[in-house]
């Protein structure tokens, strides 16, 4: 019903805006170039789906407790689980590759504020993939992707922009994060959220360990991972564990661009965070380029808050 706040999609939104700010502090922690990048991103997947393990059994304990387990035939759970398999390991793979690129492009040049600007390309890919799956984007949302990127660069890029092998990484990066924004949109609405989650950084974890394994054998230090244990705990529980989960709720029902451009908040949000705990202070150009974020943000949502969708049928 227009002319009404759906409620259900304020919640959504909220999720997506949680997963932002802990993805804004984790640009500063991610910034680590003595750990190769496969072995980074294999522990911290691993540790991000171990804590998903008690949650999704504590949630399916307490909906049996409440009666809410729907009756399914043999048929029925050997498909939905056939569907949980799949999605897992469509989205794992296509998250591995990311994230890999991510911190291969990071611990290149460690450039935090560029590498957050060129991954947040993904607000920009999101709805041209849209296109090609049919998905039309109104001139409201292509406006704001266009401030939405002008903000980006006004907050990230300082000086001269070129292009070396790290941001060529980020490059492809951006492209992995959009393909994952898009297959997510796909199997949010067919499995449950939390499992899809716990899946998808297991496979990415086994996928990057496999490659560690290969590429950075002699390079494995133990006692070093032991001593950047405070970055994993929070890269593994926040970041992943926590941030991807609840990108993957947010978006159940929610337009992918709407849902992309409310993430790429976490540029600004890491720029918040080195103003308050690092005590660096916001240049004008800074703050101008979160207030445009924020008006393409406000500009968006405004527009899909008052519209109410159906709700999405889940399929299993």
């Amino acid at each position: 019903m227009k002319g009404t706040i759906d409620k259900t999609k304020m919640m959504r939104y909220g999720f997506l805006f949680a997963a932002a700010i802990l993805w804004g502090f984790s640009f500063v922690v991610q910034a680590v170039d003595e750990i190769a990048p496969f072995t980074f991103t294999s522990t911290r997947s691993f540790i991000g789906s171990a804590v998903l393990v008690p949650v999704f059994l504590v949630m399916d304990a307490i909906a049996k407790r409440r009666g809410e387990v729907p009756t399914r035939s043999l048929e029925e759970r050997k498909k939905a689980r056939g569907t949980l398999l799949i999605g897992g390991a469509v989205c794992g793979t296509v998250i591995a590759v990311a994230a890999n690129l991510q911190q291969f492009g990071i611990s290149m040049n460690l450039e935090a504020g560029k590498a957050g600007f060129i991954t947040a390309m993904y607000i920009v890919l999101v709805p041209i993939i849209g296109l090609f799956l049919g998905k039309k984007s109104g001139a409201v949302i292509w406006i704001s992707v266009a401030l939405a990127v002008t903000g980006l660069y006004l907050i990230c890029v300082k000086g001269a922009f070129h292009i070396n092998a790290g941001d060529l990484c980020l490059i492809f990066c951006a492209i992995a994060y959009a393909c994952h924004i898009t297959v997510v949109d796909y199997f949010v609405n067919r499995v449950d959220g939390v499992k899809l989650s716990c899946l998808q950084f297991l496979v990415c974890g086994v996928l990057s360990a496999l490659a560690a394994l290969v590429f950075e054998r002699e390079a494995f230090d133990f006692a070093l991972l032991i001593s950047y244990y405070k970055t994993f705990l929070y890269m593994g529980i926040c970041s992943c564990g926590i941030a991807y989960t609840f990108q993957i709720v947010g978006q159940k029902g929610t337009n992918p661009t709407a849902a992309s451009l409310i993430m790429s908040l976490e540029a600004s949000f890491s720029l918040l965070f080195g103003m308050l705990v690092l005590g660096e202070a916001l240049t004008v150009r800074e703050w101008i380029g979160i207030a445009l974020m924020l008006v393409a943000i406000v500009l968006t949502e405004t527009k899909e808050l008052f519209v109410r969708s159906p709700s999405p049928t889940v399929k299993n």
